[in-house]
Formats: structure tokens, C-alpha cells, sequence
């Protein structure tokens, strides 16, 4: 299992819109592509945090996706409500992704 963490920008009222839109994103097969097991979305201070959990390596698993109809429709839908944090380095997704610097799990 991996987690990946987008940091983007959103103004805190227009949460509700984006978790409908990822709501009617996550009812089709792109988690199931995507091997996506879990996502949690925050806001804090006008950043937006995109947290999922995948079976596999999560960036490789949204590179492989970028062109898929799917993927366009909701990145294009989620275009007027979310911007990068830093436009001027912005390419794709990777470019918005935190880096883990330390983890620690419970063991059973």
C-alpha cells in the first residue's frame, strides 16, 4: 500500500461542491482502475489536502490514468474550484504531491 498527498489551493466554501464532485467520481471504475482504497479530502486555510491510499505505487497509478476520459472530466470539473499551490511550477499531479518524510504503523 502507498498514500499519496496532493496540496493544492480552495477557498473553504466551495468544499461541499468538490466533494460532489469526487463523490460522483468515486461511484465509476476509476478508483477500481486506479486501485484506490481509500480518500479523504481536507481544507485548511484556503489549501486543499488530497489524501488516497492505493494497493501499488499511488503516483505511477495516476500517471497511468492522466488521459483517461474519466480522469479528464473530473480534473476539468474540479479546474474552476481548486488551483495549484505554486502555478508557476504546476506540469501535472506529481508537481502537487507532498513528500512523506516519515511513517509509522501499529503492529498487530
Amino acid at each position: 500500500m502507498s498514500s499519496t498527498l496532493i496540496v493544492a489551493r480552495m477557498a473553504p466554501e466551495v468544499s461541499g461542491e468538490v466533494a460532489r464532485i469526487f463523490g460522483r467520481f468515486d461511484e465509476t471504475e476509476m478508483p477500481s482502475l486506479m486501485r484506490v482504497r481509500r480518500r479523504e479530502l481536507f481544507s485548511y486555510q484556503g489549501l486543499y489536502f488530497h489524501l488516497q491510499d492505493f494497493d501499488g505505487d499511488g503516483g505511477a497509478a495516476i500517471e497511468g490514468v492522466r488521459s483517461h476520459p474519466l480522469f479528464v472530466d473530473v480534473s476539468a470539473a474540479l479546474r474552476p474550484f481548486i488551483s495549484p499551490y505554486d502555478p508557476q511550477t504546476w506540469r501535472s499531479p506529481a508537481d502537487a504531491m507532498a513528500s512523506s518524510f516519515y511513517r509509522w504503523e501499529a503492529t498487530s
